[in-house]
């Protein structure tokens, strides 16, 4: 060997050029993740981020121990800020959100969480009776209408929607199908209106708070035999409230936490037909505690029927489910089945 090999050989080796670019050590370091952790930040990018993260890690070729550490001291150094400046806190959170939400939605979000935030009339309307809003928007176009019903929620929404005059239904129903994005003047224009006219009517259009629904939930989410002591009190003052009350306690819904035995036990005193009904305004999903307490056969065939039967109106559905939960009220009073979960609930 000669004394240029030898001097060549002993020599250490060059490191390899540094990352040129925070695009290239975000590709490294992305690539470091495990696929769970990587799928999960690559899906909060735009199509343009995408785009350039994805063609670095094609480019970047082999990638060198060097460059792995450059990658991890590079988002250390970000981690490591002694701090996050405030400075353009606002502007970051809103555009945070209007890539999560849309316009509309980021809009109402930064109206609930940004401090100081003045209220606005379009969070007044969420708590309105429909029947009010129906009469602070009835002369108001079509398009406004529409755009009201797509920023306030969808039940309400429909409330609104079936109490207007025929003629305006459709109308309104057409905007709400050709509708985009709705602008942040728009959005600013409705919310003035709604404040002239809550304003105009203040006093003499009642707040919808509370109800049978709202004072159940309050029962259900408080500790203790509330159901069997509050309840017979309300009835001897009014007993057709308490009876509302009792109503809202078990919903079909609570039906899905019952475990297979006690659902095979209540779907022995349900008519095929009333359960077809019942489970046709479901999802898949909701359906499984149901079809995991039958036989595969028994399953199979009440699917067969849940898609051969025609469509159907929702008060059917919601009957079929109604005349369900009286037979579940009927077995956890004999104590042959427990809707709710051991602190005192339903037994």
């Amino acid at each position: 060997m000669s004394l240029e090999d030898a001097l060549n050989d002993t020599a250490p080796a060059a490191p390899p050029p540094a990352l040129l670019s925070r695009v290239d050590r975000a590709a490294v370091f992305l690539m470091l993740l495990g696929d769970e952790e990587a799928t999960s930040l690559l899906a909060r990018l735009s199509p343009a981020e995408l785009e350039k993260l994805g063609a670095a890690m094609m480019q970047l070729g082999e990638i060198e121990q060097p460059h792995m550490a450059e990658a991890l001291a590079d988002f250390a150094g970000e981690a490591a800020r002694e701090l996050l400046p405030r400075r353009g806190r606002t502007d970051r959170v809103r555009s945070l959100l209007d890539k999560a939400l849309g316009p509309a939605r980021a809009d109402s979000m930064m109206q609930r969480i940004e401090p100081d935030a003045p209220p606005r009339s379009l969070e007044l309307a969420q708590w309105l009776a429909p029947g009010v809003l129906v009469r602070l928007i009835l002369d108001e176009h079509p398009q406004v209408i529409a755009a009201l019903l797509l920023l306030i929620e969808p039940e309400p929404a429909a409330e609104v929607l079936a109490m207007l005059p025929l003629e305006l239904q459709s109308l309104v129903v057409e905007r709400v199908a050709k509708s985009g994005s709705i602008s942040a003047k728009a959005i600013a224009t409705i919310d003035t209106l709604l404040t002239q006219r809550i304003t105009a009517t203040y006093g003499t259009a009642p707040l919808l708070m509370g109800g049978p629904r709202e004072a159940a939930n309050l029962i259900n989410l408080a500790a203790g035999e509330l159901r069997s002591t509050v309840l017979p009190a309300i009835a001897e003052r009014d007993a057709p409230l308490a009876e509302r009350i009792e109503e809202e306690l078990f919903t079909f819904e609570m039906l899905f936490a019952l475990d297979p035995m006690s659902m095979g036990r209540l779907l022995r005193d349900v008519d095929n037909e009333k359960l077809v009904d019942a489970l046709k305004g479901l999802k898949e999903p909701d359906r499984a505690p149901f079809f995991a307490a039958m036989s595969s056969r028994a399953a199979d065939g009440v699917r067969d029927e849940i898609e051969l039967r025609g469509r159907l109106v929702k008060s059917e559905v919601v009957a079929a489910q109604k005349a369900i939960v009286e037979i579940a009220k009927g077995l956890a009073d004999a104590g042959e089945i427990v809707i709710g979960s051991g602190s005192g609930e339903f037994v």
